[in-house]
């Protein structure tokens, strides 16, 4: 439930009354004590109606301009309250326009203290990385801010506001490019003082290896992630864990960059890279089809000519043209590293499939990163095995990284770790 607070005109009392009145809203007019010619007028109203009763109210002769307040209210006892009202659809709670960007707006930290905890959550993502730890790696997600800057461009760009999209991309740039910096320079010091061997592998960490591989699954999170927050802000729901859900796709992979940076291995730093990109496109995009699909356009004032009305769009066609751009580059990359894994994957499956390994069991995969047209070098695949105590396979590696070049017409390295396994018969408990 909505209240809402608007001057009209009292010369077009007559026609603005009729508009509540055919709605059955119920309505207090009080005279304006600074001008004989506007009054104000108060009613309570449905949160998924605000924005087709403001639309009748402006053809009634109330300006696009004026004095209008939207307060949220808890009950409204009325003569009228519980006859349903002709636009509410069952189960609808969509928020109105107005609303929707105050809420937006208002997931926003000031630019200091979005700043400043975008560079807290990159460092404490950094460690998290370098430690292994999942734990702390969902800490820095706690910590980041991006929901606010996200979902800001989102709607700026459903909606047509200008100001509202610059100011939602430039944080998520300016905010994310200072993740990375933080990240870089926290693991070069890191390596400075030996705090962290300058010979680790990083690409060898698991919760590194994670985030510079970009593939299908990983563009997934991006994907739901923005359809949710802007659900969730649409709706009037919940968007704090949503927010959780942004970060995760966001701040460990900028962390990432940061690390492969430091370390000076370039396909994790652009695996890393590319992998941001794809995420920060897909949840701006998918944001902002969630709430065109929910109905919300770039509006503006009754009478305007075509020209005006374009230009109520422009934002919206820059934005998405700039986010389409970005994800059909990224994107390339993302596929063609989609169709390494495949290969990788099929030649894994045949090799073991061979009577010799049958006692191999799968438990991770991991595909190097390669830039196309720039890293020319050899791919590396890390695997995970579980195997019986006891048992070696000296030439697994040789035959899986032949089977693996053949597929993808590159040199490749393979790296092969082993979890012995003991089983008990089914009498006995099993020791894994």
């Amino acid at each position: 439930m909505r209240v809402v607070q608007v001057t009209i005109p009292t010369s077009r009392r007559g026609d603005v009354l009729a508009v509540l009145e055919s709605r059955s809203l119920d309505y207090v007019l009080t005279p304006e004590t600074q001008s004989d010619e506007t009054e104000l007028l108060q009613f309570p109203v449905e949160a998924d109606t605000v924005d087709p009763v403001l639309d009748a109210l402006e053809e009634a002769g109330v300006d696009s301009e004026s004095y209008t307040v939207l307060l949220r209210a808890e009950v409204a006892t009325t003569a009228d309250a519980d006859r349903p009202s002709e636009e509410a659809e069952e189960g609808d709670e969509r928020i109105g326009h107005d609303e929707i960007r105050g809420r937006a707006l208002g997931l926003n930290p000031s630019r200091t203290s979005y700043y400043a905890m975008s560079v807290l959550s990159a460092l404490v993502a950094t460690a998290g990385l370098l430690l292994n730890s999942p734990a702390i790696v969902v800490g820095s997600m706690v910590i980041a801010p991006q929901v606010g800057s996200v979902l800001a461009g989102s709607v700026g760009i459903a909606i047509g506001d200008g100001p509202l999209v610059r100011r939602g991309f430039i944080e998520q740039v300016v905010g994310l490019g200072l993740a990375i910096v933080a990240a870089t320079l926290f693991g070069v010091a890191l390596r400075q003082v030996s705090f962290v061997s300058p010979l680790l592998q990083v690409e060898s960490i698991e919760q590194v290896g994670q985030r510079i591989s970009p593939g299908f699954l990983s563009m997934t999170v991006g994907l739901c992630a923005g359809a949710a927050g802007a659900l969730g802000l649409a709706t009037a729901l919940p968007v704090s864990l949503v927010g959780v859900m942004i970060a995760a796709a966001l701040i460990p992979a900028a962390a990432a960059v940061g690390i492969g940076a430091a370390w000076g291995v370039l396909p994790v730093a652009t695996g890393a890279f590319v992998l941001l990109v794809v995420n920060v496109t897909a949840i701006n995009l998918t944001g902002f089809l969630v709430l065109w699909l929910l109905g919300y356009r770039p509006t503006g004032g009754r009478g305007q000519s075509d020209t005006a009305v374009r230009r109520q769009y422009l934002p919206t066609a820059i934005a998405i043209t700039v986010l389409l751009v970005a994800l059909a580059g990224a994107g390339t990359v993302v596929g063609q590293q989609t169709a390494a894994d495949r290969q990788v994957t099929t030649g894994i499956s045949d090799t073991l499939e061979q009577k010799r390994y049958a006692a191999l069991a799968v438990r991770s995969v991991q595909t190097g990163f390669a830039v196309p047209g720039i890293d020319e070098s050899e791919r590396h695949v890390t695997l995970v095995l579980s195997r019986p105590v006891g048992t070696t396979y000296p030439a697994l590696a040789g035959d899986l990284a032949t089977n693996i070049e053949q597929r993808l017409d590159q040199p490749v390295s393979v790296s092969v770790t082993y979890r012995d396994q003991q089983q008990a018969d089914s009498n006995r408990s099993a020791d894994v």
